[in-house]
């Protein structure tokens, strides 16, 4: 297999695919790859190893014909977790994961998703939405433990650059609290990142998260001329409502090495 060493081969090497394998890369401008990041190829296949503090992630692409990039995708996977370690997370597009669970003994289906991405506007935004501030962030995190514990990107984590958000009352709760938010965070160069999407269940049905959404959405759109995210393919309200704002939703798969 083939190191890689500048953004620009990784580029060249995912033509064609949605933008998930270059984010990866973490490249933040210039032509190097983010801090830690490392890349291989070998034949039609590409793989991008990108640690990160909650999820080590190993994108992997493979492109021409399905049973050439298939195979070459196994060699390479399995060399680059020998070199990596068994701590990776396999993202791919969906039929090349599946064939990897078959090919790779021990590698083992974890989910399905979207990684959806946009380079137009929303126009979604209302003069609600705005960044919060520091104070409002912390006031923030309670919605994740409370709401949504498994978000990996949350208040605080390190990659996070800012948090956008509509605040107002919450029943019980003194003075105006964070209602809807969104984060902005582990940007690469070219393409901006949101997650951790939360709303507080007494303001769900007013069309918070959707506005929050579009007001990142189109900052990063503006910042990076593209924005991204990654949402289960069973959160059909999500995929509904991310469709809404103008995103494209291309399927993938995760899979992994289960700890022994």
């Amino acid at each position: 297999m083939e190191e890689l060493e500048r953004l620009g081969d990784i580029e060249r090497a995912a033509a064609g695919a949605a933008r998930l394998p270059v984010w990866a890369a973490q490249g933040q401008g210039g032509d190097r790859l983010g801090p830690g990041v490392r890349a291989w190829r070998h034949g039609a296949a590409l793989a991008v190893a990108s640690p990160n503090p909650w999820q080590d992630r190993l994108a992997v692409h493979g492109r021409g014909a399905a049973d050439a990039a298939d195979a070459d995708a196994a060699v390479l996977v399995r060399r680059v977790l020998a070199e990596v370690g068994p701590s990776y997370r396999l993202l791919g597009e969906a039929p090349l994961i599946d064939a990897l669970v078959r090919r790779l003994p021990g590698l083992e289906p974890v989910h399905r998703f979207f990684w959806m991405e946009t380079t137009s506007l929303s126009g979604a935004a209302t003069a609600s939405v705005r960044w919060l501030d520091a104070r409002e962030e912390k006031e923030a995190a309670p919605l994740f433990d409370r709401f949504f514990p498994g978000s990996y990107m949350q208040p605080g984590r390190a990659g996070m650059r800012r948090w956008a958000g509509i605040t107002g009352d919450v029943p019980g709760a003194p003075g105006a609290q964070p209602l809807a938010v969104a984060g902005d965070g582990w940007p690469a160069a070219g393409c901006g990142f949101m997650g951790g999407v939360v709303t507080h269940p007494a303001a769900r049905g007013r069309g918070l998260a959707l506005a929050v959404c579009g007001f990142v959405l189109d900052a990063l759109v503006h910042r990076h001329g593209r924005a991204a995210l990654m949402v289960l393919t069973g959160n059909a309200p999500a995929v509904a409502a991310y469709e809404r704002l103008g995103m494209t939703k291309h399927l993938y798969g995760a899979a992994h090495l289960p700890a022994r």
